[in-house]
Parts: structure tokens; sequence; C-alpha cells
């Protein structure tokens, strides 16, 4: 796992980054900073192997941006402006991302922060790695739900039921809000009322999966973009 730490001005794009942090298991968000100075100061007492940092102008070799680029610790930059990804070239950054944040995106920077980091890990994806945990709300209260346990979700209107190993949770999400949560390297929409989990599927015909007891529809508007899912699964 990467410990991790955002230094960006803007609150939004914080609170934005942090949400897709929560969806990688291998990154452990560790704090946020506005200013790069404060970041230093961080790390002058807490292990971090991974830095996102958002640039608005050229890094100058006096400034506290370079002298971050001193310390053993990898660093993404970011910025809605193109033109500093040959700072990101210049100073060895892991990647450059621009600007409204994808997930794809950071989950292929993630990906690659992830080999250099542990180059001898076999799996070379993250599309392998288990573990992690979402929390859902069930009535009042919040329920961990660990990932490992999922087989499928089933949407109907205004809620959600949430099939896993042992239990069966319903909660007041729709379809959209669900797939903001899952992670999309283990998790497909195969349906307009039906998420399944890649590592749980028993086999695959006729448009149709087997998960376990249950037989899941494929759509036709998913069919594709699943497919591409199992194909580049299977290539790990």
């Amino acid at each position: 796992m990467l410990n991790c730490i955002i230094i960006d001005s803007q609150p939004r794009n914080v609170q934005v980054l942090k949400n897709y942090i929560k969806k990688l298991p291998i990154l452990e968000f560790a704090g946020s900073f506005t200013d790069p100075r404060e970041a230093l100061v961080f790390l002058k007492t807490n292990p971090v192997d991974l830095i996102f940092m958002d640039i608005h102008k050229t890094i100058q070799s006096n400034s506290s941006e370079f002298q971050l680029f001193q310390q053993k610790v990898m660093l993404i930059l970011m910025s809605a402006n193109r033109k500093f990804a040959i700072d990101a070239i210049e100073n060895n950054a892991v990647d450059f991302l621009v600007k409204p944040l994808l997930f794809e995106r950071l989950y292929n920077a993630a990906e690659k922060a992830y080999k250099i980091k542990f180059p001898t890990i076999h799996s070379g994806s993250l599309s392998s790695i288990k573990g992690g945990y979402i929390f859902i709300k069930e009535g009042t209260r919040l329920v961990r739900i660990e990932l490992d346990d999922i087989y499928y979700i089933m949407g109907l209107k205004n809620y959600v039921s949430i099939y896993t190993k042992s239990q069966r949770i319903v909660s007041l999400l729709t379809m959209k809000e669900m797939e903001e949560i899952l992670p999309a390297h283990r998790f497909a929409r195969v349906h307009r009322s039906y998420f399944i989990a890649l590592d749980k599927i028993i086999s695959v015909e006729k448009q149709q999966i087997l998960m376990k007891d249950k037989v899941i529809p494929i759509g036709n508007l998913f069919l594709s973009s699943f497919m591409k899912k199992l194909v580049n699964r299977s290539n790990i």
C-alpha cells in the first residue's frame, strides 16, 4: 500500500481526489495541504510514498515544489494547463494528470507508482489486488462492507440491494451513486439494474453471467464495455 498526500489549494479538487483514492485499495490517504511548505514540514516526521500536487506555475529551482522533488517520495503532478506536463517530465514525476481529474487516469497513474515502489510483485495490475472496503448507509446505521465479499448489486428505483457472501444489504442509493463508490477495476455494470464483481464470475454465455447461484443478464448497452474489461482482466 502507498501512503499518499494531496497538495492543492482548492477544497473541491481535494475532495474529488480523496474520493478516488478511497476506491483504490493500494492507496492510503495520509493528509492534504494547501501549501507545499506545509507538506515539507509534514514529511519530516511522517513517511509518505506518493504526493499528488497541483501546479499552476513553472517549478523554480529555489521553490518549495522543487524541494519536494528532492525528497525520497514519488510525485504525480496535476494541472488544468497541459503545458505544465513539461515540468513533470523534467522533474521525473511519475505522471501528469490534467484537470478535471478522471478516475481512469488516476487509476493508471497509481498503478504506475505502485509498480515503481513494488517492482517484484508478480500481479502487475491493480485488478488482481484484494482487500478494501466501503461504508454503506442501511437505515440509520453505516455498515462496513468488505469489497472481497460482494458478489453483485441489484438496483430497484431509488435503492440498491448488495448481495455479499453472508448477507443482503439494502440502501437508499441510486445505481449512479453506487457506480461512484465502487472501484471500476473490480466491478462492472452489466445491466441498468446490475453491477457484478469481476472476480466472482463463474461463466459467461449468451449475454448471461453465472454468479454462484444467480444468473445475471448483460444489457446490450453494457455488453461492449463489459467484454473489454473481461479481456483486459484475462491478460493479467
